[in-house]
């Protein structure tokens, strides 16, 4: 699998308003780019853009790997929330995917993806029986059994306690290596953990932010994220210009 880089290019509209002007990000191949700013300003729907999937705005400009070969069929997404079917078992979760294709299920993968993702033994579950932490393992699983070199993941551990957010994040540093992550999230923490580049959304355009050096997920107590993280805060606190 080989990953490609993105770039992100144009002025975001939602009907006549604008969300975004100037926008001109990059996403480089095999590394983790956080996309940080206010709510409302379009980042989820930046997520969506990459991932293909439909939204109500539309982008005057680009979105385009740095390969040359189209996005389609490369990009899968995480959100917040897990959308597990309630009905349906753990392992008939992760492979949905493969169902609705009409295609046979790998069902060896996906059980061995859900014994990488700390759930053997609880295949059979279904999601009114896991923690919430559970739930967004199985979604993990279900994300990884794509097997797609670009994936977005759209603030995928807020609902998470601190404890099982830190978890999960290390997690998902280890299980996505080496592919291309766009991370759309509101927390400097997890920016400065996680994070080999990021930036800042606003309505004048992008702007990219300093994190710190050396592969992810970084240590919780290192100095060096600790300090990107109040920097971080800074930046984002300001206001922005007219």
């Amino acid at each position: 699998m080989t990953s490609a880089g993105l770039s992100i290019q144009g002025n975001l509209w939602l009907g006549p308003t604008s969300l975004v002007r100037d926008l001109d990000l990059r996403a480089p191949a095999g590394t983790w780019t956080c996309l940080l700013g206010g709510s409302g300003v379009g980042k989820s729907t930046l997520g969506r853009m990459v991932a293909g999937l439909p939204v109500a705005a539309r982008l005057d400009g680009l979105i385009a790997a740095d390969d040359g070969n189209p996005l389609q069929g490369r990009v899968t997404m995480l959100g917040q929330q897990d959308q597990l079917l309630p009905w349906a078992s753990a392992l008939a979760n992760v492979t949905i995917g493969a169902r609705l294709r009409g295609t046979r299920p790998d069902q060896t993968r996906a059980r061995a993806l859900l014994a990488q993702v700390g759930l053997a033994g609880l295949e059979d579950r279904r999601p009114a029986s896991l923690s919430g932490g559970q739930r967004q393992r199985v979604a993990l699983a279900r994300t990884l059994i794509e097997d797609r070199p670009i994936v977005v993941l759209d603030e995928p551990f807020t609902a998470l306690d601190a404890a099982t957010r830190a978890a999960m994040q290390d997690l998902a540093a280890g299980l996505l290596a080496g592919r291309t992550v766009i991370l759309i999230t509101h927390d400097p923490l997890e920016a400065a953990r996680l994070g080999h580049m990021a930036w800042h959304i606003t309505p004048q355009g992008s702007r990219s932010l300093v994190l710190p050096l050396g592969p992810v997920p970084r240590p919780l107590d290192d100095p060096a994220v600790l300090q990107a993280q109040a920097d971080l805060f800074s930046a984002l606190s300001q206001p922005c210009a007219a």
